[in-house]
């Protein structure tokens, strides 16, 4: 299904993270969707 083509170190993954919940509180702002933001927070939480 999904094949993760990158590794990335625990640090890089907090900082994706961190840009990733500040770009949907954004979004969230602005009252549009955040399904992909959503979508991308699962996969790198779930790592």
């Amino acid at each position: 299904m999904f094949n993760p083509k990158y590794r990335f170190t625990h640090d890089e993954v907090r900082i994706i993270v961190l840009a990733l919940v500040e770009l949907k509180n954004q979004l969230l702002a602005e009252g549009r969707y955040t399904d992909a933001v959503d979508e991308l927070l699962i996969r790198f939480v779930n790592k």
